[in-house]
């Protein structure tokens, strides 16, 4: 396994390797390292948790990420999602991973820059600064100008950083598999899973076209929306590793005395962004998932905007569909509509778990909301108390909805920022009653239909291949049961009996042709009958001939005729 892992990514680099043990053997991780090259053994304690079990605490895990290094660290920020494998100490010690490191020097900056646009940086820009606004793991965004457009931000991915990722995502993927060989845990987790989801993510992070092009997908969504502000794309600048955008002017979400100051309500502001995140997830299909204050400014017009679109989620229709659903359930405590959602979404499967013992929870958990107005209900609250069952029934969640989860927290929260006292659930529940209202319609049900039924006809060719794929590995078997083909033999037989019959008559009647009209006479007979005196041999085939084709032919008319299928 680490073998094709290594083909696959590259070989790893023996002294970052050596490095990595030694770090973990450090942090106290050498009964894992020794584990690692020994093989499997079973686990064994008296914790319910599988992942806790002769396993280091998150502190020590987060501390020996952070020592890592970058990459490392954003593999645990993303884990900080996972709510639905990893338990809430794990989840907070997560949480507190920062990939604060110094900025890549600007002459490396400058470098890269001018060979990504292929002219030199002053011919570009009038103005430009070397100092950074804000600089992270993978990029940093330096403030400039254009001369035609006035003041921009420049996002530039730093010097090197590729190469970089490359090789410790090699190591991740070689980690993980050793890792769920040797753990149980590992297998639980999925560990390389995990390696996997992060590889895509980080890989996105990594393209500035993709940013841009969700910051284009959010602009032309909220071009309508005019307390919503989305910066503008400079396309003629943007590369993969550089991206131009309108710098915006403004103040961060969480200074709210500033924005007092300013003479702005900060609940309006609040509802503003409810509003705008609710429009996100009921009518786009496509949210902004990292809503945190430096990413969501307050103008000085009043107006809202929304920076940085590395990590947006998208939804379909249908998922869209059962949200709103799973929104209204909690809002109004009906739990046959939050089951009847969670079931659609595939996330509940009355054969692997016992339906009755998790609704029986989920009511339990719901119990806490009664008597309460929406305004007293928090996401942080819901999201708590469903996490204890997804990881209590083991429930993956598809990571478009962890970031959604994740999203809805981190929203209302920004809300409770601003002294706002409004409830994410109460604002979002108008818009999930008219998408639903949309959706139950005649042409919606239509519309949704064929969306289904395409997404199907796209998935068939995956289907066939991995059915194929396990019959030839050996892993399936194909048995072919054969109904309604009794008669299949006879009904293919009796018109191919009919073409050659058909076929022997005209060769009969050509034959006969043939002898009569010949000149040569063959064995001449006498015949003291009818008048005639001999008859040639020749002239008695052709005879024949007409008679067996006129024979044939009536039996085959006949037999059409009967058959009334003329």
């Amino acid at each position: 396994m680490v073998k094709s892992t290594s083909n696959r990514q590259g070989s790893l680099p023996l002294r970052r390797v050596a490095n990595i043990l030694s770090l973990l053997i450090r942090h106290g991780f050498g009964d894992m390292v020794d584990r690692f090259f020994r093989g499997g053994v079973k686990e064994s304690g008296p914790d319910d948790s599988p992942v806790r079990r002769r396993f280091p605490n998150p502190r020590r895990i987060r501390v020996a990420l952070e020592e890592l290094g970058p990459t490392f660290i954003k593999l645990g920020q993303m884990m900080s999602s996972r709510a639905d494998i990893f338990p809430p100490d794990y989840i907070e010690e997560f949480r507190k991973l920062q990939d604060q490191i110094p900025p890549a020097p600007f002459p490396e900056i400058k470098t890269l820059i001018e060979n990504q646009l292929d002219r030199p940086l002053e011919q570009t820009f009038s103005r430009f600064e070397q100092q950074p606004l804000a600089a992270a793991s993978v990029a940093q965004v330096h403030l400039a100008t254009l001369p035609d457009f006035g003041e921009v931000a420049v996002k530039v991915i730093r010097p090197g950083v590729r190469k970089k990722i490359r090789q410790d995502i090699r190591m991740m993927y070689y980690l993980a598999e050793r890792f769920e060989r040797s753990f149980e845990a590992g297998r639980i987790i999925g560990a390389v899973d995990l390696v996997r989801e992060f590889d895509r993510t980080i890989s996105k992070e990594l393209d500035m076209f993709i940013e841009a092009g969700s910051m284009e997908k959010f602009r032309q969504n909220f071009k309508e929306t005019p307390e919503i502000h989305i910066p503008k794309v400079h396309w003629d600048y943007t590369t993969k590793s550089v991206l131009v955008m309108e710098q915006i002017h403004g103040i961060k979400m969480d200074r709210v005395e500033e924005i007092r100051r300013q003479g702005l309500d900060p609940r309006a502001i609040a509802l503003t962004g409810l509003r705008a995140f609710s429009k996100q997830l009921m009518e786009f299909g496509l949210f902004h998932a990292d809503p945190h204050p430096g990413n969501t400014i307050v103008m000085h017009d009043g107006r809202v905007a929304l920076l940085d679109f590395g990590i947006v989620g998208y939804l379909d229709r249908t998922i869209m569909l059962h949200i709103s659903n799973l929104f209204l359930g909690f809002a109004e405590h009906d739990y046959d509509m939050i089951i009847d959602a969670l079931a659609g979404a595939g996330l509940i499967n009355e054969e692997t778990m016992e339906l009755g013992d998790f609704r029986g929870d989920l009511e339990d958990v719901a119990e806490t909301f009664y008597g309460r107005s929406l305004r007293a209900i928090t996401m942080k609250d819901i999201y708590d108390q469903v996490m204890q069952l997804v990881f209590k029934y083991r429930i993956r969640l598809p990571r478009n909805l962890l970031l959604l989860m994740k999203t809805l927290v981190q929203t209302e929260a920004l809300g409770k920022i601003l002294n706002s006292d409004a409830s994410i659930l109460e604002i979002t529940r108008p818009f999930a009653r008219r998408f639903i209202g949309r959706e139950q319609t005649i042409l919606g049900r239509a519309s949704r239909d064929a969306r289904e039924m395409g997404s199907h006809i796209k998935a068939f060719p995956k289907l066939v291949r991995e059915i194929l794929s396990q019959v030839a590995q050996g892993r399936q078997q194909i048995d072919l049961v054969h109904r309604g083909f009794k008669d299949l033999d006879s009904q293919i037989e009796r018109p191919f009996n009919r073409l050659t019959v058909g076929l022997i008559i005209g060769a009969s009647i050509i034959g006969g042709s043939l002898a009569l009209n010949s000149s040569e006479k063959l064995m001449e007979i006498p015949v003291n009958a009818l008048g005639i005196g001999t008859i040639s041999l020749t002239a008695l085939l052709g005879i024949t001939g007409y008679v067996i084709a006129t024979a044939l032919g009536l039996w085959l008319i006949v037999s059409i005729l009967f058959s009334r299928k003329l």
